[in-house]
């Protein structure tokens, strides 16, 4: 289900760990940025970076389908056109209940999947701003 409320998205939001896939190791590029500050929220940031060996810190998966540790949300900083992959690799694990694609990113066709598999996705909203104004402010 596409996610749309508040409630919704708080609830996404209290969760712990997320695959950032595309997450960048350049300081001051938005894959960057937004991922270090949700690791200073306190979040398990799981970087998903083929171009990099290690990001914030941490060894960074070449493919979400690598990714060892349990995922509660897929936050995905790639372009629309990976979009479908990137689905179908969640879709082939069972820990992943979350596909949160970053301002700008679309694939309709790849959110039906999801959501016909009962992933609930949240389209074209930045998980920083969100986070603030539901939850560094509570």
């Amino acid at each position: 289900m596409v996610v749309t409320t508040d409630d919704e998205l708080r609830a996404i939001l209290g969760t712990e760990t997320i695959a950032v896939v595309g997450c960048s190791s350049t300081p001051g590029k938005d894959a960057h940025e937004i991922p270090k500050y949700l690791q200073n929220q306190g979040y398990e940031v799981i970087p998903v970076n083929p171009n990099a060996e290690e990001v914030l810190g941490r060894p960074a998966y070449d493919s979400l389908s690598e990714v060892e540790e349990g995922i509660e949300i897929v936050d995905v900083f790639r372009p629309s056109g990976e979009v479908a992959g990137i689905v179908d690799e969640a879709l082939a694990r069972d820990d992943t209940p979350v596909i949160w694609l970053q301002l700008g990113i679309h694939d309709d066709e790849a959110v039906s999947r999801a959501e016909a598999a009962e992933l609930r996705v949240v389209q074209d909203r930045c998980i920083k701003p969100e986070h603030r104004r539901l939850l560094a402010s509570a």
